[in-house]
């Protein structure tokens, strides 16, 4: 059934993703303007809540437990827990299948089947069970507010032409909306809070994989740049990013490494040949960014000895679980569970046209881009112990 699903909707679906690339054109405003295993099996169970805006019921973790003061989320998809939902992109996640597994089977924004890395790191930390967008539909209680928001914006990336395509929002305009929103922590909490945040809160940077993939891989925006050169652009625009969070204030980051993007299943659909292989390419500009990005890390620790700064390198550990995907509890590393599986994401895994597998437990993707919530919570722990624990 599923090959037949897959022959009849292939041919259509590669016009999709270049359609869906193209619709997010840029606009004459900014979107901002607009705007292991055992454990891991216990992530694809119901979620207790749709975690969709600061409405939803939240764990408030007693103040000893709580292993930093809280957490600040900037960078794409992969941390996005719903701020691309009230602005004008159809990089989007607000809709079914996406929330498949949270308790009402409600989508949230979230570009999974339920929960991201960053709801696992801050229930880590002790701080609450899911990390809320800052543009929530709703107004963000207190408690939301002072314990820590995502900025990201899923389709962004550090080459300013990245956001600009997608019409999502931007690294600096995601850095202008922290701004605004220490001043909202100052308003709610005071002065104290706010500095508190800024000294003891964990500051996270996920972003990458989009310039890569989409920018300069499906679009060719950056044709005249050789795979070391294009790197070497979005390693001087990453670490401007972080250096100007460093001025802000944050004194604990954590900078996430692009993955090995070339073997997620839409870009082996696209880039790998018959055979669905991983994209060398890809897999070539990622490593050299990671690279750069681990030596651009080390001057600015240097340059800044109070920062507590870390690389967070995920680029082995998932390419070990793509590569020997049985040894993590899946059976499934080359496509998504949404549809075929081989280029179904946002608007392309929808109710309507998508079928979803089962058990989606099997599945190392969700859709051709974006892992599971089981995959996530896998590698939210790796992350955890290996590199956050490291800064709080």
């Amino acid at each position: 059934m599923r090959r037949q699903e897959e022959a009849a909707h292939l041919a259509s679906s590669s016009l999709l993703v270049v359609a869906l690339l193209l619709l997010g054109a840029p606009t004459t405003c900014s979107a901002r303007a607009a705007a292991a295993t055992a454990v891991a099996n216990n992530a694809t169970t119901t979620t207790r809540s749709s975690a969709s805006s600061a409405s939803m019921p939240q764990e408030h973790h007693t103040q000893e437990h709580h292993k930093a003061a809280a957490l600040i989320v900037f960078g794409d998809s992969i941390v996005d827990p719903g701020n691309n939902n009230g602005i004008n992109t159809i990089i989007k996640a607000d809709f079914p299948p996406y929330g498949h597994d949270f308790l009402n089977h409600r989508p949230t924004g979230r570009f999974c089947n339920g929960r991201i890395p960053t709801d696992f790191i801050a229930s880590r930390l002790g701080l609450k069970e899911y990390l809320p967008p800052y543009l929530s539909a709703q107004p963000l209680e207190k408690h939301d507010l002072i314990t820590g928001v995502s900025f990201a914006s899923g389709g962004t990336g550090f080459d300013p032409l990245t956001p600009r395509l997608a019409s999502v929002i931007s690294l600096p305009d995601q850095l202008s909306m922290f701004h605004e929103y220490l001043g909202k922590v100052r308003a709610a909490a005071g002065e104290a809070k706010a500095a508190e945040i800024l000294s003891r809160g964990v500051f996270a940077i996920c972003a990458g994989s989009d310039d890569v993939a989409n920018t300069y891989f499906t679009m060719r925006a950056r044709s005249n740049y050789d795979h070391a050169s294009y790197a070497r652009l979005l390693v001087e625009h990453a670490a401007s990013f972080v250096e100007d969070l460093i001025r802000a204030g944050a004194r604990r980051v954590a900078f996430i490494g692009i993955p090995p993007i070339g073997c997620v299943p839409s870009q082996r659909t696209m880039s790998g040949g018959i055979d669905r292989g991983c994209s060398s390419g890809h897999n070539e500009v990622a490593v050299a960014y990671n690279s750069g990005m681990v030596r651009e890390l080390a001057a600015l620790r240097a340059k800044h000895p109070g920062t507590l700064l870390v690389f967070m390198d995920i680029y082995g550990f998932l390419y070990d679980m793509m590569m020997h995907p049985r040894s993590y509890g899946f059976t499934e590393s080359t496509r998504g569970c949404c549809g075929t599986g081989l280029l179904e994401v946002s608007v392309l895994c929808n109710g309507v046209t998508s079928s979803v597998c089962h058990p989606v437990g099997d599945y190392l993707f969700w859709d051709s881009y974006h892992p599971t919530e089981k995959a996530y919570k896998i590698l939210a722990d790796f992350v955890f112990d290996n590199y956050v624990k490291l800064i709080i």
